[in-house]
């Protein structure tokens, strides 16, 4: 086979000019060593690619069916090269993201349409996964970087940063008496038939719900225990109850459900960015520092 990829561009450039002094100019060099090319690169294939004498040269049929291969081959060998030099730069490579559902709302289509125009050549995996998912995910490394809720407790070996805070809204039925309130209070709740979430898949949210009522006595009536919030809101929508849940809601467009302002409270929605204390590949650490650098509001977990 042919010793370098320089032969090739010998034997492509001679065979567009047909003539070694235009060749050998185009090339930056002189025509004995593009002879001496030439011939190495028949050597090594064993065909005559040329015809040629002191006043013409032309390709052989063996020539003009292997310039359509050399111009591939060479095509692709540049493009290995480069391809290989941005991912050693980082700036190409795929990188897997785990993310919550409630983030899937809205959190993670506005960050890829930023991350897409600042570093198209990276491939990001989404991965849907609850919190307790994306952790053991991060452990063991099927995933790079996570978008998940604060964990119920440290992780050993994770770094993370807050990453987005959001109110919690109270979703009710179109046509229920507390749609038409201006702002809800934790009185308008007493003998509510409430949707929550479940406390083992849903337990970030149940355990902000169970704080937000701590108040309300009585309490609201919990009628159902769903873990996702898109599910939550579908019941919502059909009427079967009202819910506390984080305002990026909205987003679902449900047609029967207002989300209405709750009670003054300093409790919101977290979402964290997390990632293992590890070695990262170029790519992982290109989209963790874009992610850090064009937040600057985030701080420290």
């Amino acid at each position: 086979m042919f010793n370098d990829f320089n032969q090739l561009r010998c034997f492509i450039t001679l065979a567009e000019e047909l003539h070694f002094g235009r060749a050998a100019a185009r090339l930056y060099m002189t025509q004995p060593p593009l002879s001496r090319q030439i011939r190495l690169l028949e050597e090594s294939l064993g065909v005559r690619l040329f015809e040629r004498n002191s006043r013409m040269v032309r390709l052989t049929e063996a020539g003009t069916a292997f310039l359509l291969a050399a111009r591939q081959m060479l095509t692709m060998a540049e493009l290995s090269v480069d391809t290989a030099r941005r991912i050693h730069k980082g700036s190409a490579g795929r990188v897997a993201l785990g993310f919550t559902a409630v983030s899937g709302y809205w959190l993670i289509p506005e960050l890829l349409g930023r991350v897409q125009r600042a570093l198209p050549d990276i491939d990001i995996t989404l991965k849907e996964m609850v919190t307790s998912d994306q952790i053991a995910a991060l452990n063991a490394g099927t995933i790079a970087l996570a978008m998940m809720r604060p964990a119920i407790a440290e992780q050993e070996g994770l770094i993370h940063r807050r990453y987005h805070r959001e109110p919690m809204v109270l979703a009710l039925p179109v046509g229920h008496p507390l749609a038409e309130r201006a702002q809800i209070g934790p009185e308008d709740l007493r003998h509510q038939p409430m949707i929550a979430y479940a406390p083992d898949e849903g337990r970030y949210f149940y355990e902000m719900t169970l704080e937000l009522l701590a108040e309300t006595l009585p309490p609201p009536r919990f009628v159902q225990y769903i873990g996702q919030t898109h599910s939550i809101m579908a019941l919502v929508n059909a009427g079967m109850g009202i819910a506390l849940v984080p305002a990026s809601v909205r987003y679902l467009g449900f047609s029967n459900v207002v989300c209405k302002t709750i009670w003054p409270t300093l409790r919101q929605a977290e979402t964290w960015l997390a990632w293992r204390n590890a070695p990262a590949t170029a790519a992982e650490a290109a989209l963790r520092n874009f992610i850090l650098d064009s937040l600057p509001g985030a701080d420290a977990a």
